[in-house]
């Protein structure tokens, strides 16, 4: 939704933004502005300043930025329309409709609101009242507060038909099975969805109810119940409790997932307010977004049965395409047979607090998945271990995180199940950032780290164009690529565009139709230099090598290079604007690049090693 600039700017004079940010912070006077400490991150002297003449925070800091509607979206985790809204009503304007079509439907979802809303009401008071006792004494039996019961708004719904109906009977039943509260049967009867179950409200980023979900108390299938999905209600983009916990991972840094409605309340009773839930489904593409905006690495701590293992890995999988530079996930293993509720029932808050301290990284469970009890001891079914991280790796579409896994990856495998005795690795430790080990040892690499951090290109170019030669059929997939990539010696440079412009022109073209066409052109001795010149002996560069095989490593290898291009530009600039600025945060973002450059420059070694046998 496009808003006019000019509403814009009016809103955000209407509305002072210290009063918004005091609903978050403490804030103090200090000359003209006030201040505080950060609420985006945690910190003992107050570094946050808000301008209310010049409409906007910042926090010498951490460098978090921003105005009004920003505040909004950052801090309290709303969109950036509802954050239009709040403001538009605090500011008593109209925001523009962008056209009558979209004004309807939200005028359809806030009458539906409603409902959900007055339902939640009558819930809430059917459990206070005769019918809710069963439901009470489940939730004594679960150690459930009366204050974790008011602050959820748990509810009940009476094992009835037609109760809510009859309650909410002026809302009529066609809004009423639109808002997901009725079900209607294959003879067109209406009936209440849930019957004699315990009650969840679900809200939305706004802490509006937008459905429920139900537990039943009796031995009555489905366990879980949720809202019918509609205008109102779609459980693949909800997180339970995002309302509340969003906030709070913003403060705390962390944001955990569990797997149900009553482990986020059991968690929350032991003081863990950042604690969300999907709603009965595994982690979605949009519930994963949803964390990610708030924490840059969400810790998944699913209940300790099999069943939330492979929930668990299967959301690490579902996460793999979307990894992007600082984006990840962490899973906690809990005991076997428990969840994070009897866990902090059993042992407390600091139980749970170590469990969530032990986390690992993503790779790490994809890894241990992969290689742990599993029989590998044939070449066949090592290779099968190998093709199945491979193909985890290939799933990543950044090009910088899927090279750094692919390397990664290699680099565990060969250490534990290949045994070169003239260069033989170590056994694999997980490598920090900080520690002092070297890459795995090896010839390829050796003259790589005798001559620097940088890894020379001239060898990486020759072994790509090399490639090329052996398998045309690779500029298909890579050419738009190496074509972009940016060669110092002219004599490469000329032989990769005339490969690429024989190759656009005649896509089909075979190795030797290829090397007669170079020849025509009068590259004929250039290309036969590289070939002989190549000392980086990877699979694709093997005539012999099945193309989807050479497909794969050569996509690696140029998908790494590349990765490392973005890295040197990034830390030249950044280098730059050091030498320009007293800024902390520019100081903290350069070493997080030199970092970066450090991983990507071990990641190339590593490939030059493992794609060398292949």
């Amino acid at each position: 939704m496009s808003l006019p600039p000019a509403f814009l700017d009016e809103l955000r004079a209407r509305v002072p933004l210290a009063p918004v940010v005091g609903r978050r912070v403490k804030l103090v006077r200090a000359g003209r502005e006030w201040k505080g400490c950060c609420p985006f991150h945690n910190e003992k002297t107050p570094s946050f300043y808000v301008n209310d003449d010049k409409g906007f925070y910042h926090c010498f800091g951490c460098g978090a930025h921003g105005d009004v509607i920003r505040f909004l979206t950052e801090q309290e985790g709303l969109g950036f329309i509802d954050a239009i809204k709040q403001l538009a009503a605090e500011a008593g304007m109209e925001v523009p409709a962008a056209s009558p079509e979209a004004k309807a439907r939200a005028e359809v979802n806030d009458s539906l609101q409603s409902l959900a809303e007055r339902a939640a009401t009558w819930f809430q008071a059917q459990l206070a009242g005769p019918a809710g006792s069963g439901a009470r004494d489940y939730l004594r039996q679960r150690g459930t507060t009366a204050a974790a019961i008011k602050a959820f708004g748990l509810g009940f719904a009476p094992d009835s038909r037609t109760a809510l109906k009859s309650a909410l009977a002026d809302a009529g039943v066609e809004k009423l099975v639109e808002a997901g509260l009725l079900g209607r049967s294959d003879s067109g009867e209406c009936y209440d969805r849930f019957r004699g179950r315990l009650m969840f409200p679900i809200r939305d980023r706004r802490g509006r109810v937008v459905g429920f979900g139900g537990r039943a108390l009796g031995d009555v299938q489905p366990k879980y119940l949720n809202s019918a999905d509609g205008p109102l209600f779609d459980k693949g983009r909800l997180l339970y409790n995002l309302d509340i916990a969003g906030p709070a991972a913003r403060k705390s840094g962390r944001l955990v997932v569990v797997e149900g409605y009553m482990d986020v309340i059991g968690v929350a009773q032991a003081g863990f307010a950042e604690a969300v839930a999907p709603l009965g489904t595994a982690m979605t593409e949009a519930q994963l977004a949803l964390a990610w905006a708030r924490v840059d690495e969400p810790v998944l701590c699913f209940d300790g049965d099999g069943a939330g293992q492979r929930a668990a890995l299967r959301a690490c999988l579902r996460a793999l395409p979307l990894l992007v530079p600082g984006k990840s996930l962490r899973i906690a293993t809990l005991p076997a047979g428990e969840d994070p509720d009897d866990l902090v029932k059993r042992g407390g808050a600091a139980a749970f607090e170590a469990i969530l301290a032990a986390a690992e990284p993503l790779i790490d469970r994809i890894w241990r998945a992969e290689h742990e009890g599993v029989d590998a001891t044939t070449p066949e079914r090592r290779a099968a271990v190998r093709l199945r991280l491979r193909e985890h790796a290939a799933a990543i579409a950044d090009p910088s995180v899927r090279a750094l896994y692919a390397a990664e990856f290699n680099t565990r495998f060969d250490a534990l199940y290949l045994a070169r005795p003239a260069f033989a690795t170590p056994p694999f430790k997980p490598w920090k950032r900080g520690d002092k080990r070297a890459a795995p040892p090896s010839r390829a690499s050796a003259a790589l780290r005798q001559r620097g951090t940088a890894p020379p290109t001239s060898a990486e170019v020759t072994a790509v164009l090399t490639g090329l030669l052996t398998h045309p059929a690779l500029a298909d997939r890579y050419g738009e690529t190496l074509a972009a990539l940016p060669l110092s010696d002219a004599g490469l440079a000329r032989l990769r565009d005339a490969t690429l412009t024989a190759l656009a022109m005649a896509p089909h073209l075979e190795k030797d139709g290829l090397v007669h066409d170079l020849e025509t052109r009068g590259l004929g001795a250039i290309a036969a230099m590289v070939r002989k010149a190549n000392s980086l002996n990877f699979s694709f560069t093997r005539a012999a090598t099945p193309i989807d095989i050479a497909m794969r490593d050569f996509g690696m290898v140029v998908d790494t290079i590349v990765a490392r291009n973005r890295i040197e530009e990034a830390v030249m600039i950044s280098t730059h604007r050091l030498g320009h600025s007293d800024d902390e945060g520019d100081f903290v973002r350069h070493q997080a690049l030199i970092a970066e450059r450090m991983d990507i420059n071990a990641a190339i070694m590593r490939l030059a090693e493992s794609l060398r046998d292949d």
